[in-house]
């Protein structure tokens, strides 16, 4: 998983010269449409590191919005990233409005002159946190995955449509040229008729599962709000970092969301179309071992049927590894979605694009490279204009509720088939697992007292 942690790593640097100690957050949306001289007023919920890593690469450089507030449960993060913003402003000679830190999101959400959000929590805040800036009249940017329970989404859809605002979903490979180059071939019918698509991307990071040793809750922390709708737990350090809210269930699904999200959802932007109706998955899978704080699957071997009659197949990278599925593909990218035609294929991820279509292949071949490797140089960073264009009303949503809705099913149905150890049927039309009350009853989750929908 080199190229992977090497992509992260290298994500994080680009944006990590605020502070050590800082986490910040990406931009957000506008409630009415603003003129095209008119700048976006963004407000960050949650300023942890890809948060960071997105507001000073998609947003800071951006002479259309204004980031003008921070809130996170760490005091020190939330002052890092406010004095951050002020700070880059004022070296810029930018009269922007101040950048002020919140501990209570609610607080933020009640400024009347925040256009939008962008909502960068650990998962089991993403629904909680959309539907709260929904109500408020605030525009949203969330990032992947979706969230825990499917209750959650159809609620944060009427709170969208019923505030008349807008939804960005945050899988950034949507700005990506090469991304979109391949979905309109595929559009386009240049491979012929799709009939099954593979898809891979990372089951875990090199890690131990750690023990949880109860200590007290430093004072510049709020865990209690960290934990939020969740089940509240024993305190440690090691249970609120990335790792640990990407590997326990009672945070997220892991990586099987968390990194699929960005390969499933370009199959989705590709084949909504053949993709919108049930389905059934099987598979196995691989949890880590008791005895540690991490729970969810970090390995899995899935196999999805639609009634449209593709199939896909969705592995975690080390299976794909092992089974030599990208066997007909020149570069190893560990985050990718290929589909299969009646013509030939198109394979993509964050930094590749192959075809065996020798035209297609060709258009490929024309972009730009990252250095002297054979990788395609990402663009991603234009994620913060394509969203506050969406905010404007200048184009339409480029990545929306109903589509994200559609790639995080295939997750959960994933996660759900494998936990139960079954095959399961899931109808998007009513929303349940066909015929299967205890299978149904994993995507629906209660929240925590106090931090209800």
């Amino acid at each position: 998983m080199k190229k992977i942690s090497s992509s992260r790593r290298q994500f994080l640097k680009n944006t990590a010269m605020i502070t050590g100690a800082a986490i910040v957050v990406p931009t957000i949306l506008s409630r009415c449409a603003k003129g095209a001289n008119d700048r976006i007023l963004l407000g960050h919920i949650g300023v942890g590191d890809m948060g960071q890593a997105a507001l000073r690469s998609w947003f800071m450089p951006l002479d259309t919005a204004y980031s003008v507030a921070a809130c996170d449960t760490f005091e020190s993060r939330r002052k890092v990233v406010s004095q951050y913003v002020n700070h880059t402003y004022h070296e810029k000679g930018i009269k922007a409005p101040e950048c002020q830190a919140y501990l209570d999101m609610d607080e933020l959400l009640q400024r009347s002159d925040i256009d939008a959000v962008n909502i960068t929590t650990p998962d089991h805040w993403h629904l909680l946190a959309a539907i709260k800036a929904a109500r408020a009249g605030k525009h949203v940017m969330l990032a992947k995955p979706l969230g825990l329970s499917y209750p959650d989404y159809k609620i944060l859809e009427k709170e969208l449509k019923a505030n008349n605002v807008k939804f960005h979903y945050g899988t950034q490979q949507r700005s990506m040229s090469h991304l979109k180059a391949a979905v309109a071939m595929i559009k386009d019918g240049k491979i012929g008729e799709v009939e099954r698509i593979d898809v891979w991307c990372p089951g875990k990071n090199p890690v131990t599962s750690p023990q949880c040793t109860e200590i007290p809750v430093p004072a510049d922390f709020d865990f209690d709000r960290w934990t939020g709708p969740a089940r509240l737990n024993t305190y440690c350090p090691d249970r609120v970092t990335n790792n640990s809210s990407w590997f326990q269930n009672d945070y997220s699904i892991g990586f099987l969301a968390g990194w699929g999200a960005h390969p499933l959802d370009i199959m989705i932007w590709a084949m909504k179309d053949k993709m919108n109706g049930e389905y059934s998955c099987e598979g196995t899978g691989t949890f880590w071992e008791p005895g540690g704080m991490y729970n969810n699957i970090y390995s899995w071997d899935l196999n999805y049927e639609y009634k449209s009659s593709i199939k896909l197949h969705y592995v975690s990278s080390d299976i794909a590894e092992s089974k030599n599925i990208w066997s007909y593909r020149k570069l190893r990218d560990y985050n990718s979605t290929t589909f299969f035609g009646s013509k030939g294929w198109i394979s993509v991820g964050r930094g590749s694009a192959e075809s065996d279509i020798p035209e297609l292949q060709q258009a490929f071949d024309k972009f730009p490279r990252e250095g002297n490797t054979a990788m395609i140089k990402e663009d991603g960073f234009k994620m913060g204009q394509l969203y506050v264009d969406v905010v404007k009303g200048t184009i339409p949503e480029a990545c929306p509720l109903d589509e994200a809705i559609m790639s995080d099913c295939v997750s959960h149905m994933g996660d759900i088939a494998l936990r139960t150890g079954r095959k399961v049927t899931w109808n998007p039309v009513v929303g349940e697992v066909v015929g299967d009350p205890e299978a149904n009853n994993i995507f629906i989750r209660e929240n925590r007292k106090t931090y209800t929908t």
